[in-house]
């Protein structure tokens, strides 16, 4: 459409009293519309003259026959360009299929630019049925369209950051536990798209152990008009639970009771994976900075001892002393060595345990590596009668680095052997099971056991040792929980003096 409407219109004097005569049909109508906030027009259809009140010249500002009453002034110089095209279409469009006239658009006013106006009429026909004339009015509604468009600018800002930062709102009526929520909440996560639900059946969207966690935030803002904010773990998403944030604000009638709670769901997941991960590598690097000053404290202590010893034994070599008494120093020079190579070569087994930590980790059957590790130390087993019962039936395959499963098992099934309880036959279990989805194992004797009360702290100390076996070392425990731990594991020790020990291992 051009910008412009060339439409034929008569000349006419809007000042003469005849022609104004000729468009009051009723003189008392027009003034009781005209006190009003509308304007009238008339519009002859088969001349194209116009005629409008002198309210619709003071809508836009204009004394009445200040500006020229016609249909090309009006088309062409007061409606907004942009919307030409839609007031010349609605008004054909009533011509043609009698559809109903009712247009909102801008026109130019004297003193305040382009203003919103609302536009209906009807087009009326003679006594032939051919349509003569249209009759309608205008009212002012800029102030209420602002408004409106206004409204929809926050409206659509607020539901693209609403999208943005994957919120949605929801509503509790407190009289009836009703909950409803926005449209954004159901493409949040999947919930279904209801206009309200009990609150029984939303506990029933998040994990069960949070259930009287929220039951308690919702009765603390209805009765004591309490805001809350939580982070909760919600079920039904796709990809397994998810984390939201939940937060709720009482809004409070004037007697100051709390009539409804209102608040937003917000999908914190990523953020919340991410601060875990976070906290888990944080905890690592403490456990890992811990073993590494325990174990920079057990070089500087048992290398320097060492040392120390043989400064000693060489010191008095070096003396005016007889050959029996070289013979004896060298004798303890030589068992210093052995002692220092034994304690380099355990301080190279932790060395290796922080090297290893990065390689690949693989699908490990449990089963198969119990059984080899039986293989290993067969003979131990057979000359103590011990009984062995494995199952790894709840959770068969760990991912983990072989050798330290194969390291954890030997030396576990060593302890039992070694600190077995006199006087009857070696009973040992080794079972596996899921919990909160890592994988767990049980190991259980009915050995001599550790009094926990004098050695609780020691347990898994290197070089403790708490029976009286001239074999034990106090290195097997210690490198098991450096192991475990470099994966990210805990290990733990119930234990009863001449009933036995258990040990509980969550290996990730």
């Amino acid at each position: 459409m051009p910008e412009k409407i060339n439409i034929s219109l008569a000349d006419r004097n809007t000042g003469n009293d005849s022609n104004a005569d000729h468009y009051l049909a009723n003189e008392q109508l027009l003034n009781l519309l005209e006190s009003t906030n509308t304007g009238l027009w008339e519009r002859n259809i088969v001349t194209n003259e116009a005629w409008w009140s002198p309210k619709f010249c003071e809508l836009l500002g204009y004394d009445y026959g200040e500006i020229e009453q016609s249909y090309n002034f009006f088309i062409n110089h007061l409606v907004h360009p942009d919307e030409r095209e839609l007031v010349y279409n609605a008004f054909k469009n009533h011509l043609i299929d009698a559809s109903v006239y009712k247009v909102e658009f801008r026109m130019l006013t004297k003193h305040n630019g382009y203003c919103w106006f609302e536009s209906s009429g009807k087009a009326w026909p003679d006594e032939n049925g051919k349509l003569l004339k249209m009759i309608g009015a205008v009212t002012d509604i800029d102030q209420k369209k602002r408004y409106e468009l206004e409204l929809k600018k926050n409206q659509f800002i607020l539901a693209e950051t609403n999208k943005i930062a994957n919120i949605g709102g929801w509503e509790l009526n407190n009289d009836t536990s009703q909950v409803s929520w926005s449209q954004e909440i159901s493409e949040l996560d999947n919930i279904p798209s209801t206009s309200s639900v009990d609150l029984g059946k939303v506990l029933q969207f998040f994990e069960d152990d949070q259930h009287q966690l929220i039951i308690n935030a919702v009765r603390d803002a209805a009765e004591l008009c309490k805001p809350f904010d939580l982070e909760l773990r919600f079920r039904p998403a796709e990809n397994g639970p998810t984390w939201l944030r939940v937060k709720g604000i009482p809004v409070i009638n004037d007697e100051g009771k709390c009539v409804t709670i209102r608040g937003i769901f917000q999908d914190i997941n990523e953020i919340k994976t991410k601060e875990l991960n976070l906290q888990a590598s944080l905890d690592i690097l403490s456990e890992q900075n811990k073993r590494l000053q325990n174990f920079a404290h057990i070089v500087s202590h048992n290398l320097r001892s060492h040392s120390g010893n043989l400064q000693f034994m060489v010191n008095i070599f070096e003396e005016d002393i007889s050959v029996d008494d070289r013979q004896e120093i060298f004798n303890n020079i030589r068992s210093i060595s052995e002692s220092l190579a034994t304690t380099i070569d355990h301080l190279n087994e932790i060395v290796k345990i922080q090297t290893e930590i990065n390689k690949e980790l693989k699908p490990v059957d449990l089963a198969l590596v119990f059984k080899n590790t039986q293989n290993a130390l067969d003979t131990n087993i057979s000359d103590t009668k011990a009984i062995i019962c494995c199952d790894f039936s709840a959770c068969p395959v760990v991912n983990y680095i072989p050798a330290y499963l194969e390291s954890i098992f030997l030396n576990l099934l060593t302890n039992s052997l070694k600190y077995r309880q006199p006087g009857r036959s070696p009973r040992i279990v080794c079972n596996s099971y899921i919990e909160e989805g890592r994988p767990y194992i049980t190991f259980e004797d009915n050995g001599s056991g550790i009094d926990l009360t004098k050695h609780a702290d020691k347990v898994f100390g290197m070089y403790k040792t708490f029976h009286q076996n001239t074999n034990a070392k106090g290195i097997g425990l210690f490198i098991t929980r450096n192991q475990i731990e470099s994966l990210g594991g805990t290990i733990t020790v119930e234990s009863t003096v001449n009933v036995g020990t258990k040990f509980t291992i969550r290996l990730v």
